[in-house]
């Protein structure tokens, strides 16, 4: 895919501060961290949204899901106990969403309270 900038970091053109790679996964540092912790976790092939992602390659959302697992895990936001730290995920589906990167991403945020809700009430 020619011009998407996620693509470019898959195939090395474009620089990542990378924090875990499998065969069809990557995952890296948002560049505008928005928590402590602020990670996404891409699919390595190209696929505009979550939603065509689960149609066109279910196991390779799961994948994706396994690896935000994981990458929470490495950072220090799970742990084994009732006072595990937490995180959220996010992933923006659309312009009116708040997409702004067209290859499907997933955001793992942590390492502050996220609050609830997530946006503002009204």
């Amino acid at each position: 895919m020619t011009n998407c900038l996620f693509c470019g970091m898959v195939a090395g053109e474009v620089p990542a501060n990378v924090v875990l790679e499998t065969d069809r996964v990557l995952a890296f540092r948002d560049i505008n961290p928005q928590a402590p912790t602020h990670v996404l976790v891409i699919p390595k092939e190209h696929h505009v949204t979550v939603g065509a992602l689960a149609v066109a390659d279910p196991g390779l959302l799961g994948e994706v899901v396994e690896a935000t697992s994981a990458v929470a895990r490495q950072e220090g936001l799970v742990s084994d106990g009732a006072d595990e730290p937490g995180y959220r995920l996010v992933t923006n589906t659309g312009p009116e969403a708040g997409q702004t990167v067209f290859h499907v991403h997933v955001h793992v945020l942590g390492g502050r309270g996220m609050g609830w809700p997530p946006w503002p009430a009204g």
